[in-house]
């Protein structure tokens, strides 16, 4: 399958056990686990604003327009090509009547308010991965130094004051997120992402409250595999029966 634009070469597949199908490239980046994580721990009300930031196809927003009837969500993403699918992706599951897409550098977006925003940023250290010789899957995936508190700062602009934000980062790199997250955002709360029992985190999802307040939250680690290398009911629960996580709870 071709898509439009710049004539990316995509696949159609099934996320939330078939709840949602989206076109994506078949090179670069492709929709994981991140997202769908990270809408199961961002809440929602009908008739809410949602910005979804670096959405690339719109998994995560999608997925969560989906959880929630009434919710607008706004994706954005700086890569017209894949705004482009986004788009279609929204029409594709009946979702664009509440779902439109922004192509915009997430750092310049202005005019906008939501109650609640989420994200995936690039996250690995550009200076140390290996990086794509890709450019989307690089876009995608290498942190610049200094990205996560610029788009920290981006979602605190378009908050309503105790607007939420959530996101997902690596689990090495916790301690800058805090450092990001200080003087703006409260009511931090934190759950790892465990691949085995036996592992350590991979990811972390955290949940923050502009001008929030309160201590510290820590929530037990989702867990996705067994030791047999067999996904957790908690894991299927969340990736294929399309239930929220306790982190989204506030």
């Amino acid at each position: 399958m071709m898509a439009d634009g710049d004539m990316l070469e995509t696949s159609e597949d099934a996320v939330l056990g078939g709840r949602l199908r989206l076109r994506q490239p078949l090179r670069g980046h492709r929709v994981g686990h991140d997202a769908i994580l990270l809408a199961a721990a961002t809440a929602g009300r009908a008739g809410e604003r949602v910005i979804d930031l670096g959405a690339g196809v719109g998994a995560a927003g999608l997925a969560l327009a989906s959880r929630v009837p009434g919710l607008r969500v706004t994706l954005v993403e700086i890569d017209a090509a894949l705004c482009e699918l986004a788009a279609g992706n929204a029409r594709f599951n009946n979702l664009s009547d509440r779902v439109d897409v922004l192509n915009a550098d997430v750092e310049a977006v202005t005019g906008l308010t939501a109650d609640r925003v989420l994200m995936n940023p690039p996250f690995h250290d550009a200076t140390r991965a290996n990086l794509s010789p890709d450019p989307r899957k690089r876009l995608a995936h290498a942190a610049e130094p200094g990205l996560l508190p610029r788009w920290v700062a981006a979602a605190a602009r378009l908050l309503k004051p105790q607007g939420v934000l959530t996101l997902i980062w690596r689990a090495d790199a916790l301690a800058g997120v805090h450092d990001a997250l200080a003087g703006v955002f409260g009511g931090i709360a934190v759950m790892p992402v465990q691949p085995r029992p036996d592992a350590e985190p991979i990811r972390v999802l955290v949940r923050a409250v502009k001008s929030g307040s309160g201590a510290p939250v820590s929530y037990p680690a989702l867990v996705l595999n067994d030791e047999q290398g067999r996904p957790t009911v908690a894991a299927e629960a969340v990736l294929r029966g399309g239930a929220m996580l306790k982190i989204s709870e506030i």
